[in-house]
């Protein structure tokens, strides 16, 4: 494909006509809440423990604790309560480091930074290599690659694609995610903030650009059917309640660098000669959050799948300088927690990045990150909905049809009905029991919904389109957007989390 950023079979979508229930909104919509159900009826009637079903994929060599034994001693000199770690460390005894570790978090408690770093200790200590590839271990994995290969079956066959040809490629897209998940689990990368996201765009990245995708796997490369299924699972773990109890403050930026920032990348956008599809999910992309938010606006406003894997592979490259050095910045510049948590939440693109690059940092920091970004993922709904107003008004002003209900209906993006139908249901309708004991699951799930999306949005895309689509004024207007989103979000972190327009919210 001569001007396309991948060559991928065509979307299963485009086999159900707009307006039924069977388009790959509404499967993504379906396939979702069959999840979210399960895994409520699985919580009730107790067949399964929810609390067994995660893989586990963190792994720490014995050379790497060796080689950060030296830094966890010099920073656990001045605790008393510390030496039996430190001197466990000098052993390099694994077993006998997670005993002190486990110890010394116990003695000095959550909230301090003896006990963060002994609970950090003990957790590289006790994530043994052999652990990952332990035969138990790998069949949880197995067993949700068989589920969620029949249930991605079922959708792709209601959609109108062929079940049998998405899985002969489903296993190798599975063992891609599987992978990625597996290397984002080393301790080093654990501790610098570099997830799973990024190793999953990177091992699509590496056959596209290599071997190339071979026809058998086309069908199973279905980056937006993945990440809409992920996304209304999502909403269960956006709960309005933990948002407005955290403070208006996180709401207060999230709205302030939404709408600024939005406007100021499609403002460069224009300037630099991009058409107005592009800009829009380029504009979402930076403002809201990332890839969910471009995928949101290319529902809203029809745009073109090309361009859409095109901002989608921009958005992961993009974050990979920005999880690594904006948390070093932080610390370097000795920005207070909550402005740092606060800058983080509202420039980095998936709460993951956000609680890995906050921890970094303290558990304030990653508190009041969390709360910034769950406030951003929240206006996921109300910009789709204003998209959809402003380009089916600007559409029927160019083609001089009457703009109506019907076609606003038709517009707006079903995935984000069912986000927010999720969200409701877990903030206003369930006992807290039921969503506490399901959030580690659904979290669980919804991560392989999403390592599958962003392995095929690799799949999809190839470097040298990158860099030569539309002459990289895109990549141009994304990243100089960017630039001011970093510089407006932390002037908005000092002004609303550094005490100096409001008093500074009490969170440690």
């Amino acid at each position: 494909m001569a001007n396309g950023i991948a060559e991928t079979a065509p979307a299963a979508s485009s086999a159900a006509p707009a307006g039924t229930w069977r388009t790959e909104d509404w499967i993504a919509v379906y396939l979702g809440f069959f999840v979210i159900l399960a895994t409520l009826v699985l919580f009730n009637t107790k067949l399964i423990d929810l609390g067994q079903v995660a893989p586990s994929f963190r792994w720490t060599t014995d050379a790497q604790i060796a080689s950060r034994a030296p830094d966890w001693n010099a920073a656990l000199e001045s605790v008393p309560a510390a030496a039996p770690l430190r001197q466990a460390l000098l052993g390099n005894d694994r077993k006998a480091i997670e005993a002190a570790a486990a110890q010394l978090a116990k003695a000095a408690g959550r909230n301090t930074v003896a006990g963060t770093l002994a609970s950090e200790i003990r957790g590289h200590a006790a994530a043994t290599p052999s652990k990952v590839f332990a035969w138990p271990n790998l069949a949880k994995a197995l067993w949700i690659a068989l589920a969620w290969g029949v249930v991605a079956a079922a959708g792709v066959l209601l959609i109108g694609g062929t079940a049998g040809a998405f899985l002969a490629g489903f296993p190798a897209v599975f063992a891609l995610a599987w992978l990625a998940r597996v290397l984002a689990g080393n301790g080093l990368f654990i501790d610098y903030g570099v997830e799973y996201v990024i190793f999953a765009l990177l091992t699509g990245l590496l056959v596209s650009n290599t071997i190339g995708v071979p026809g058998w796997l086309k069908p199973a490369v279905q980056t937006e059917f993945y990440i809409k299924t992920g996304l209304v699972i999502l909403g269960a773990g956006l709960l309005f309640m933990e948002v407005l109890q955290a403070g208006a403050l996180g709401i207060v930026q999230a709205v302030l660098v939404v709408t600024v920032i939005w406007y100021v990348c499609f403002w460069l956008a224009r300037k630099l000669r991009v058409d107005d599809d592009f800009a829009a999910m380029l504009s979402s992309s930076v403002a809201i959050c990332g890839v969910s938010a471009a995928i949101a606006t290319c529902g809203a406003i029809q745009g073109d799948k090309k361009k859409l894997s095109y901002v989608t592979s921009l958005v992961l490259i993009v974050a990979v300088p920005m999880m690594i050095v904006m948390p070093w910045l932080a610390k370097k510049f000795q920005m207070p927690d909550l402005v740092a948590g606060a800058w983080l939440g509202g420039t980095l693109d998936t709460s993951a990045s956000v609680v890995a690059a906050g921890a970094l940092i303290s558990d304030a920091a990653m508190k009041t990150g969390v709360i910034v970004k769950f406030s951003q993922n929240a206006l996921i709904g109300v910009a789709a909905f204003i998209l959809v107003l402003w380009w089916a008004y600007k559409a029927g002003a160019k083609s001089g049809t009457k703009t109506d209900a019907g076609i606003i209906w038709e517009r707006f993006p079903k995935f984000v009905l069912g986000f927010l139908a999720a969200s409701v249901l877990f903030s206003f309708f369930l006992p807290a029991e039921a969503v506490n004991g399901t959030r580690s699951a659904l979290t669980e799930f919804r991560t392989w919904w999403f390592a599958l999306a962003f392995v095929s949005i690799g799949l999809e895309t190839r470097f040298v389109d990158l860099a030569t689509m539309e002459g990289g004024r895109p990549a141009l207007a994304f990243i100089a957007a960017q630039l001011v989103n970093v510089v407006w979000t932390l002037l908005l972190a000092y002004l609303l989390f550094g005490g100096i327009l409001f008093p500074l919210p009490n969170i440690s």
